[in-house]
């Protein structure tokens, strides 16, 4: 079964209301951002509209927070030691889902760079983007 085509006059009347552009200010991305919110909190089933309006808000509020609020380059062992220290955890604490205590002390050391298969068990485990590891 196919996508139904969006109501043009119910759509129309969602865009009119939000005015969805880029965003000159940050107090336009924190309103779009608790419009966003309160969609995702609906008691209703949301419309195709509604879902339609929640996919540009959501490409609006991403490129704003891409441009204003970009994470600085932070090499992979030094995030691995910033979430353990967040979390009160020691490198004791990774040997089960790295390795031994040397493979985890090179790692959180510098000495030795995450593979793969680490950086998917590490984004599991701190339940975070995989490319925060990369």
């Amino acid at each position: 079964m196919g996508l139904k085509a969006l109501d043009p006059v119910a759509y129309g009347k969602l865009l009119a209301v939000e005015l969805p552009s880029r965003f000159a200010t940050a107090g336009d991305f924190d309103r779009m951002v608790a419009r966003l919110e309160e969609s995702d909190f609906a008691k209703w089933k949301l419309t195709q509209e509604e879902n339609a309006l929640r996919e540009v808000l959501a490409a609006l509020i991403q490129v704003y927070d891409d441009e204003h609020h970009s994470l600085p380059e932070v090499q992979p062992h030094e995030m691995v030691k910033y979430l353990m220290e967040q979390r009160g955890l020691t490198q004791v604490d990774l040997v089960p889902l790295l390795g031994s205590r040397a493979q985890v002390s090179d790692l959180v050391n510098g000495k030795r760079a995450i593979s793969k298969a680490q950086m998917t068990k590490l984004a599991e485990y701190f339940e975070a983007s995989a490319e925060l590891f990369l």
